[in-house]
């Protein structure tokens, strides 16, 4: 049994391949399961006692020195083809027909980020867990107060949650900075709201507030028909209808021109011929000097959309589910889209 295990070792040192083919017969005549180590171990119960230490040694090497052949000839021809990649021409243009794309939410907000930075507005981020003084309280919120009823907050204890608008993250930049402060506030929000076409749980706004010395209503409406017609075209016309929220006064929803039935009546606009996009406003005084802002020295003006929102008119989607369920047959239509 020596003789022959010393033959099989001197075999698998000299062993040479021209194909992986015949390194994979090396392992299947050494190491199958009908293979000669198989064979061997099998009479090893046959060799003398005085012998079994060193056959058993043997052994072991015989498999070792197999197993680091059968590892060395393949990598020598893994490494053959990669040589061989080096004659390929880099310069040549990739095939098109396989291109992912970003989900549109992101292209959407990616392109409202865009248009408020060609006037000169930053972009600011805060955590997604807010305390209630970010949260509620300096956004003109009191303890108690009805307001906070207009939206159903995720709690996570008594003092915590996740944040239900972006407007927390103003609230930052007012106590970190000081004015003139123009900034945009993209992220994701959460309200607990019942699941539907029009409505979900987890969405994302784009806050825009602007803060200097004598900021007016006309200076928000002026900015809000410029990204109107960035976004949607030069024909759109867009509408303020008052309204009311803590945080600002006067406070006012925005409606832009349907972009179905341009402002002629479709069932889409439920025939008033516009779409509501966002609310603002201007700031409350309160809100000032709640962030040590002096509010007789500065005004300024808010506003938020949700990016779903503008994304659906913008693609013409009629359920908003279809932004979360990943269904490839829906994403696909993006892929042309940057």
């Amino acid at each position: 049994m020596k003789e022959r295990i010393e033959q099989l070792l001197e075999e698998v040192s000299a062993y040479k391949a021209s194909k992986l083919d015949e390194v994979e017969q090396l392992r299947i005549k050494i190491l199958g399961k009908k293979g000669e180590l198989k064979e061997l171990f099998s009479s090893f119960k046959t060799v003398a006692s005085d012998q079994k230490k060193e056959v058993g040694l043997l052994l072991n090497k015989l498999r070792n020195k197999t197993e680091e052949k059968i590892v060395e000839l393949t990598s020598s021809f893994a490494q053959k083809e990669d040589d061989g990649d080096s004659f390929l021409d880099l310069s040549l243009p990739i095939s098109d027909d396989n291109l992912g794309s970003r989900h549109p939410l992101s292209i959407v907000k990616n392109e409202i980020i865009d248009i408020f930075s060609r006037i000169g507005y930053s972009i600011s981020e805060g955590p997604e867990i807010e305390d209630d003084w970010h949260n509620f309280s300096a956004l003109n919120f009191p303890k108690e107060h009805p307001a906070r009823d207009m939206q159903d907050t995720f709690f996570i204890d008594k003092e915590n949650a996740l944040r239900t608008h972006t407007s927390s993250v103003q609230v930052r930049v007012m106590e970190n900075s000081t004015p003139p402060i123009r900034t945009i506030s993209p992220g994701r929000v959460f309200r607990n709201e019942s699941i539907s076409a029009r409505a979900h749980c987890i969405f994302h706004q784009v806050e825009g507030l602007y803060i200097d010395k004598n900021v007016s209503f006309a200076d928000l409406k002026q900015t809000l028909l410029y990204f109107a017609k960035e976004m949607f075209g030069d024909k759109t016309e867009i509408r303020l209808r008052p309204s009311y929220f803590p945080f600002t006064e006067p406070s006012a929803e925005v409606d832009v021109s349907c972009i179905i039935c341009s402002g002629k009546g479709c069932n889409v606009c439920k025939h008033t011929g516009f779409l509501e996009i966002l609310g603002c406003g201007m700031v409350d005084p309160n809100v000032l000097e709640n962030c040590g802002i002096d509010s007789k020295v500065y005004t300024g003006f808010a506003f938020g959309m949700g990016v779903e929102r503008i994304a659906m008119l913008k693609y013409q989607i009629n359920d908003l589910r279809m932004f979360f369920e990943n269904d490839v047959r829906f994403l696909n239509q993006f892929k042309s889209t940057i």
